[in-house]
């Protein structure tokens, strides 16, 4: 992959973008070089796109799934002078190959599934027409996920209230999305509106990406940030700091179950101890309906020297057991309402869920 230094621009560049035509290839911020340093990367293979999503150079459900629309372009791009069975048959093997990369976020795979069947429903165009449509799509799926983190950024800014304290845990903005974001876009839209806001962001552990990822955004945006411990969030809503909470989600199960990043179900039973709202923010193309509660979405397990080693620096003895769960699931009963581009969901029943998402 190559590498440009983006540090000297006055705003940053956009998290993902497709540069050029079919033979083109995929942009995107490293996000594993911030806070310190703004790099875009170039990804010309599936195999870069694979290895990006692996290691958090870009990650974000939404994100991701834009990320896995475009790698299906890059893994068919040698393959137009192909025959379609041929080339349909690499596209199984891309979208196979890109579907192993990170197994929690859904978005992924609904990506992978919407560029297949949009092949499979067009088996009269040539691989190089249908390559140019594959296109097409990966950047459709970029342009709905634009507009849904403003349209859940309309949406959420009613719930907060000038003066709010607010919490957010990992990292769901801009940088997670092809948009402002999910969790993030609600504040985004809140503070243009005018409102007085100040957002405590947890660090969130192991990786930092409240620490180096939100906190950063909310600084660029000229949004108030103030940056705490996850074991501080507690202390600030018992302190009265905190009016409301709000998370991203990486899969939504068809009751309401959330999964998010590690310390995300903690933040939900804090803020139910302190009688404070907890709301989570993301897209329908986050909902899995197939799966009837949180019981049943797959939870990554990272490497243990995330832990033991985090940011190549020793912190623990050697040989330590380690349990690191890249996510956790919050369930139903402690989100005051899921917030999406339709609009809120609540409560947080199965009922509720299908109404808005409009499936019998």
């Amino acid at each position: 992959m190559n590498q440009t230094q983006s540090s000297t621009r006055t705003l940053p560049p956009a998290t993902l973008e497709w540069q050029g035509g079919v033979d083109g290839c995929l942009r995107l911020i490293d996000q594993t070089r911030l806070p310190v340093e703004c790099v875009e990367i170039e990804c010309r293979t599936a195999e870069n796109v694979w290895e990006a999503i692996r290691s958090l150079r870009v990650r974000g459900a939404p994100a991701i799934g834009v990320a896995a629309g475009y790698g299906i372009v890059l893994g068919l791009q040698q393959s137009v002078s192909a025959d379609r069975p041929a080339f349909d048959e690499k596209l199984v093997e891309v979208a196979d190959y890109l579907a192993g990369s990170r197994p929690t976020a859904v978005n992924l795979f609904w990506a992978i599934a919407r560029m297949r069947k949009l092949a499979s429903s067009l088996p009269e165009l040539s691989s190089n027409k249908m390559l140019e449509r594959l296109l097409d799509e990966a950047r459709q799926i970029e342009r709905e996920d634009r507009e849904m983190c403003a349209a859940i950024g309309r949406a959420g800014a009613e719930l907060i209230s000038d003066g709010d304290g607010i919490l957010t845990h990992c990292n769901a903005g801009g940088l997670a999305t092809a948009g402002d974001g999910t969790a993030l876009s609600v504040i985004f839209a809140a503070a243009a509106q005018g409102k007085q806001i100040q957002v405590f962001v947890d660090e969130t552990r192991p990786l930092l990406q409240g620490a180096r990822l939100t906190a950063w955004e909310l600084m660029q945006r000229n949004v108030p940030a103030t940056l705490i411990c996850d074991s501080t969030a507690g202390w600030v809503m018992k302190e009265g700091r905190i009016q409301l909470a709000v998370t991203g989600a990486d899969r939504i199960a068809a009751n309401g179950d959330a999964a998010n990043k590690i310390g995300t179900y903690s933040v939900a039973l804090l803020a139910k101890a302190h009688g404070i709202p907890f709301y989570v923010a993301a897209p329908s193309s986050t909902f899995d309906l197939s799966l009837e509660t949180g019981a049943q979405i797959p939870i990554e397990q990272r490497n243990s020297e995330e832990i033991t080693h985090g940011f190549s620096r020793q912190t623990a003895p050697d040989n330590v057991d380690v349990y690191n769960p890249a996510f956790d699931v919050t369930p139903a009963e402690y989100i005051t309402a899921i917030i999406t581009e339709r609009g809120l969901i609540k409560p947080m029943t199965t009922a509720t869920v299908r109404e808005m998402l409009a499936v019998p």
